[in-house]
């Protein structure tokens, strides 16, 4: 959504300003930083933990947002956030309204480091009357688009670490590969099954597997922007579950309130299958192995 609010940014003022002010001349102009440590800055663990595979020992990642326990529609950014950015060669934001701290941050601390504008690359954000689901970490074929991103960028800005980036790239999108083969997979016994969630997160997953969420939009609508849901969503989606109109019920387990609180009760007393799902790595994980439990918990909550 454009207005997500998600990862809103109070800028630190006072003498973190100044302090940006101060080290802004040290932030990247195309070549790796002055003691040859590429330095990339994502905005979430999602995109850190891309990078750090395809960058290795050779590149130094920042991920703002990184603590599962964490919710991120709170954050507030710091001055060591802040500075992390000021001295960045690259950075890697989601876009699409999702995580504009990325963009205001950027601008306070003067860096010339190139963006990464992972919405814009998808090319999934078409336009038009509908509304958008920003949440493209949870689809593969973007995230080889991001890799392929990411290889060339790190090779421009360390060329003699290209044969690393590259290797490191290619068995990435191995993986990612296997993950949408998974899927297709998967799309073969569950195709059409109604699901629903209490926010979109997981939307890209549950297309690329053929299921059909029935969510009242009303309702995700509301969960996402912290809104109140109207009294008629709320009943709407509670029928879904307690007239077992759905296989599953996605939970986001970074965000709550009454109103899904009330839904994951419903689901459970009607015995259907609720899968957690996160915004950002649980701790331990990279991101193919937390997408990988993703797709298992999904089909195998499916297929019981």
């Amino acid at each position: 959504m454009q207005n997500r609010r998600l990862l809103a940014l109070p800028l630190v003022a006072g003498a973190a300003a100044l302090a940006l002010t101060g080290c802004a001349t040290s932030s990247a102009s195309g070549d790796a930083s002055s003691d040859g440590t590429v330095r990339v800055v994502a905005s979430t663990n999602v995109y850190g933990s891309i990078a750090q595979e395809i960058g290795g020992d050779d590149v130094e990642v920042t991920s703002i947002l990184e603590d599962p326990s964490q919710d991120p529609h709170s954050f507030e950014s710091s001055a060591k956030t802040q500075l992390a950015v000021s001295k960045a060669d690259l950075l890697i934001e989601n876009g699409g309204g999702y995580d504009d701290f990325m963009t205001t941050l950027a601008k306070a601390s003067g860096t010339k480091a190139d963006t990464i504008n992972v919405v814009e690359l998808s090319g999934l954000d078409e336009g038009g009357d509908s509304e958008f689901n920003e949440h493209v970490f949870y689809d593969y074929p973007t995230m080889v688009k991001l890799v392929a991103d990411v290889e060339q960028r790190l090779t421009e800005l360390d060329s003699a670490h290209a044969d690393t980036f590259e290797r490191n790239a290619k068995e990435l999108t191995t993986k990612l590969e296997d993950l949408e083969s998974q899927t297709a997979a998967a799309k073969e016994k569950v195709d059409g099954e109604k699901v629903s969630y209490t926010e979109p997160v997981p939307g890209y997953l549950f297309d690329a597997m053929g299921l059909d969420n029935v969510t009242p939009e009303a309702f995700s609508e509301a969960i996402e922007e912290g809104d109140d849901v109207p009294p008629a969503a709320l009943n709407d989606t509670l029928k879904l579950f307690t007239e077992k109109q759905v296989k599953l019920l996605a939970y986001n387990e970074q965000t709550s309130s009454a109103e899904t609180e009330q839904v994951k009760k419903a689901a459970d007393q009607a015995g259907i299958p609720v899968v957690g799902v996160t915004e950002t790595l649980p701790k331990g994980e990279d991101y193919v192995s937390w997408q990988q439990a993703n797709i298992d918990e999904i089909t195998g909550a499916l297929t019981k």
